[in-house]
């Protein structure tokens, strides 16, 4: 593996169509997992959501699908239209796009407990390299995905393509964006967060309708709206091409949450009620590991950490389940975020206030200590650099984002710098904006050193911040070195071992499905030297 691309061989793919359909009706079987290989499916194709790979580790990684011939399933009893025990269905794994030549086969199972999800734990196999799969019931047989694995730990590595997403509402606009990004052949794509909405608009245009017309907050609500995002082509096709590392933002539960404090002030353990099922939902459309991610009610795992050899480690963060509440949270109307001055509202910058809760705090701190990657990315979810604005002609901060938790921000960067940590680089999302900021101890004083660099992405399709708004306060924020919020796209990643080089990628309407695409802005970060750079 060593001065290779990673799991580049190729320059393009080639993937199989599912064929068929599927609306089943099954007879159960005495075993206690029913076969499906000579199912005939009828009535639609129980693989119309597509497939995913995610979860890479160096023998191996997470495959999933889902069966569903009725996507979008009015029945709670009987998701996607299935119905009776687990699933046995076949896979394949194979070295080349055309699946010639198969290397591993066998059963999966789409589990009953979890709408017939299917989460493929495979292991065993040949690290920093790509494979191709596919799963099949019946007549039935799904779309050719991509998945890869790992370089072996400490493998030389010379680059790395990666893209990273947020925020995309289905009603606001296509994900076109997500086609643009399939494009550029990346050898990842970091979702950070807002996969989904669970709102209904009611005050702006749309362009498609959110399904069921009500807000998600029910187990087949929310397993609805992930399958009617599921069932965008240009979403299930980066999927099928790119493996997937995945957080989640607000949106995936509600607007604003934080861990069991709803915005609307739902009582608590009402709340994390809704928070279980949301949680579900997310587990039974993600490649996540079972292992690790498995739902226990309201508690999921997200956070992990992917080391790519030696060239760069990433560290996936959940900015939500473990935080703690907003600051000055109450009714009658601050149940989420909200701007606060420092004189009214000290409790935000209380010492004991954590973004990432302090469990997760101290993994990521332990990591960071010892980490040997040239570059260090942390991916999560909200905007980090101080974004100082007025309230009432007095300087104030969003309380949910990293300025509603202060004190969390300065030990993460305060541990960046004490331990030296090689090339740190911060990225995320929510905002609807893209950003390149320095990553400073102290954002008020100019003499603060530069310790990392940070970059948000805009929305794949969602409205954009307050442009204007934004604009008038970036000249009191000098650490923000570029701010726009009117474009919707991505953000594209080429790493090297000398620098890295982000390119903030705009399309031209996402009203229109067929949107072009074209570079914003171009940023480079310099190996050894923190801090963005226009390139």
């Amino acid at each position: 593996m060593a001065n290779e691309t990673f799991a580049r061989p190729f320059t393009r793919r080639r993937f199989i169509a599912g064929t068929a359909g599927a609306g089943l009706s099954l007879i159960a079987a005495p075993a206690a997992l029913r076969q499906a290989r000579a199912q005939s499916w009828q009535a639609g194709n129980p693989f119309c959501l597509g497939v995913a790979a995610g979860a890479p580790r160096p023998d191996g990684f997470v495959l999933w699908t889902r069966l569903a011939p009725v996507p979008l399933s009015s029945n709670p009893e009987t998701p996607g239209g299935m119905s009776g025990g687990d699933l046995g269905i076949a896979y394949e794994i194979a070295t080349d796009d055309a699946m010639a030549k198969v290397v591993r086969s066998g059963q999966a199972t789409a589990e009953q407990r979890f709408a017939y999800s299917v989460h493929l734990d495979v292991a065993g196999l040949e690290p920093g390299r790509p494979y191709w799969y596919r799963f099949k019931s019946g007549d039935a047989v799904s779309a050719v995905g991509r998945a890869v694995t790992l370089p072996a730990p400490g493998a030389a590595l010379d680059r790395l393509r990666f893209g990273f997403v947020s925020c995309a509402n289905y009603e606001h606009g296509y994900f076109s964006a997500y086609r643009h990004l399939t494009a550029e052949d990346p050898e990842l794509v970091l979702f950070l967060g807002d996969y989904i909405y669970d709102t209904i608009e009611q005050n702006r245009p749309t362009v498609r309708r959110h399904s069921d017309g009500v807000p998600a907050t029910t187990l087949p609500l929310y397993r609805n709206r992930y399958a009617q995002y599921r069932l965008d082509p240009d979403l299930q096709n980066l999927h099928a091409r790119a493996p997937a590392l995945v957080t989640w933002d607000d949106h995936e539960v509600e607007n604003d949450y934080a861990d069991q404090w709803s915005q609307w002030f739902v009582e608590p353990a009402r709340f994390l009620q809704q928070r279980a099922a949301a949680y579900q939902a997310f587990y039974e459309h993600m490649p996540v590991r079972p292992i690790l991610s498995h739902p226990e009610g309201p508690v999921m795992r997200v956070y992990d950490r992917f080391a790519f050899g030696d060239l760069i480690e990433i560290s996936m963060i959940d900015g939500r389940q473990y935080r703690s509440r907003e600051a000055c949270y109450g009714p009658p109307n601050k149940g989420g975020g909200h701007l606060e001055s420092n004189a009214g509202c000290p409790e935000r910058l209380a010492a004991g206030r954590s973004m990432m809760g302090f469990a997760q705090e101290s993994w990521l701190y332990t990591a960071l200590a010892h980490t040997k990657a040239q570059w260090n990315l942390i991916a999560q979810d909200v905007l980090m650099a101080q974004l100082k604005e007025k309230l009432k002609g007095e300087e104030a901060f969003w309380t949910d984002d990293w300025d509603g938790y202060p004190a969390n921000r300065t030990r993460l960067i305060k541990r960046i710098a004490d331990t030296k940590v090689s090339n740190p680089v911060v990225v995320g999302g929510d905002i609807h904006s893209f950003f390149a900021n320095d990553l400073k101890l102290d954002f008020d004083d100019p003499a603060s050193p530069v310790v990392a660099t940070e970059f948000v992405g805009t929305s794949i399709s969602s409205y954009p911040a307050p442009y204007e708004l934004f604009a008038q306060a970036v000249p009191e924020n000098p650490h923000i070195r570029f701010f726009e919020s009117r474009k919707r796209g991505y953000v594209s990643v080429d790493l090297d071992r000398s620098r890295m080089q982000v390119r903030m990628r705009a399309v031209s309407d996402a009203h229109d499905p067929n949107a072009a695409i074209s570079t914003l802005k171009t940023f480079a970060v310099e190996n050894g030297k923190p801090g963005a750079v226009e390139a």
